[in-house]
């Protein structure tokens, strides 16, 4: 089977780590921060980090969760946004890996738990790969969900990814649990209709909301 590139012209890897603000109806997409931590601290539970990949083994205070952020920001090949609504962090979302010459990027993203079954999740993907298919020209974008986490399980799917398969024992996390990863992609030709369900979704939560 072959597959017809995106028509844009690929991307540098520098324009996919620019981490521009990205707006949408509601929340906005700023480069993650130390000053992020208070919100993230304030709001999360133990199931917030239960299954992150690069997670913490426990629950961490304001000044962990400083240092988890310097760290993600130490990656290389990674471009962190915090998601703010009403003017505070209720996540974070990445381009967890970017591979600019095969024109494909992982976004990864963790939100606190009122921030969960809201238009949070899908306005943030929204945003992110409309970046990615529209403006840097990828031909993939793909997630890798801890295969015991049911509820991200679900959002993906949802999302309208294809799943394409587990990765065993693909990743370590600090706690030393080598957990099994499931790979889901959106190809750029697919994207048009993942886009619009996307905005479906996107409006009926927002009519359920009023």
């Amino acid at each position: 089977m072959t597959h017809a590139p995106n028509p844009l012209p690929p991307a540098p890897l520098d324009d996919w780590l620019a981490r521009v603000t990205l707006t949408g109806r509601h929340l906005t997409l700023v480069p993650l921060g130390e000053e992020h931590a208070p919100d993230l601290h304030a709001g999360a539970d133990a199931n917030t980090v239960a299954f992150l990949a690069r997670g913490m083994a426990e629950l961490p205070d304001v000044a962990g969760w400083a240092d988890h952020i310097r760290s993600l920001n130490a990656l290389p090949h990674r471009a962190n946004w915090a998601v703010l609504v009403g003017g505070r962090a209720v996540g974070r979302i990445s381009y967890s890996e970017v591979k600019a010459a095969d024109r494909w990027a992982e976004i990864g993203t963790m939100l606190l738990p009122a921030a969960q079954g809201t238009a949070t999740n899908p306005e943030a993907k929204l945003l992110l790969m409309t970046r990615a298919f529209e403006v840097l020209g990828a031909n993939r974008i793909h997630f890798k969900v801890d295969a015991r986490n049911a509820r991200s399980l679900r959002a993906v799917e949802k999302l309208g990814a294809v799943r394409e398969g587990t990765l065993r024992q693909f990743q370590v996390r600090p706690d030393g649990y080598a957990r099994d990863s499931v790979m889901f992609s959106v190809l750029s030709a697919e994207w048009p209709g993942v886009k619009a369900g996307l905005r479906a979704r996107l409006e009926a939560l927002t009519d359920a909301a009023r």
